[in-house]
């Protein structure tokens, strides 16, 4: 195999307030070895932060200039999947990944999801907090019991056998997620992009087990209770009703 990349992974970022830890995020990130000869390209888009978020992030691209990283700015705040939009509008790499702001998940674990990709057996891969070996901070029962229902009344509509489908952690090969229509502004992204590839011809999605350490709200958690009937609402809206898959202009 060449030691010279052939193929570009663009990490999504979508960031509100996080100037307090960004740079924590941002530095595993550029840290982790990857087993496939893959550039890394960074592209955060902060919705319209109210704190230090946009200055911090300057800072940080300005003192590592060997990094490929874009850094954009909503002009208001439109919520975390309006974010993950204008990051898939802006990659440039044939794969994508979405990574949170916070320090939940392991960017270590890309290689988990980059191996079926790589392999040529993937096109889509979920990273799932309920399996695998990896560490998993203990917090909030009733917070999981909703993301496995969640789940459950997802895959009864999509015909999945995921055990997440609200992982942050979505490995998409990009000339597929570049083609999807997607509308939902926030929280509601991830039953509706799910609904949507599940409606392509002969995709093939595959699941692993990653590690997950989980914030409390003190910590800066922001999903709350209304985001999840916002979710039941999405599987509903984007399994029965609106059931388009591709964009216009794709």
């Amino acid at each position: 195999m060449s030691n010279q990349p052939s193929q570009v992974l663009s990490v999504i970022i979508p960031a509100y307030n996080e100037a307090a830890t960004i740079h924590l995020i941002l530095n595993k990130i550029i840290e982790v070895k990857l087993n496939y000869p893959i550039e890394k390209e960074i592209i955060v888009v902060d919705d319209c932060s109210t704190d230090a978020t946009t200055q911090t992030l300057t800072a940080y691209k300005l003192a590592h200039p060997e990094t490929k990283m874009v850094i954009f700015r909503q002009e208001k705040n439109k919520g975390k999947g309006a974010a993950i939009h204008k990051g898939i509008e802006l990659a440039t790499g044939n794969l994508l990944v979405v990574q949170d702001a916070d320090l939940e998940y392991d960017p270590n674990d890309y290689n988990l999801l980059l191996k079926p990709l790589i392999e040529g057996v993937a096109d889509v891969v979920y990273g799932s907090r309920f399996m695998g070996m990896g560490p998993h901070r203990i917090l909030f029962f009733w917070h999981s019991i909703g993301n496995q229902f969640l789940t459950f009344i997802s895959n009864m509509f999509t015909n999945l056998n995921l055990t997440d489908m609200e992982t942050c952690y979505k490995m998409f090969r990009s000339d597929i997620i570049k083609r999807v229509k997607l509308r939902e502004k926030r929280f509601g992204f991830e039953p509706e992009v799910t609904a949507r590839i599940s409606r392509i011809a002969d995709i093939r999605l595959y699941e692993v087990g990653i590690s997950y350490y989980g914030r409390t709200y003190e910590e800066g958690k922001k999903i709350s209770a209304s985001d999840g009937f916002r979710a039941i609402y999405c599987v509903l809206k984007y399994n029965l009703f609106d059931r388009g898959v591709f964009r216009k202009d794709a």
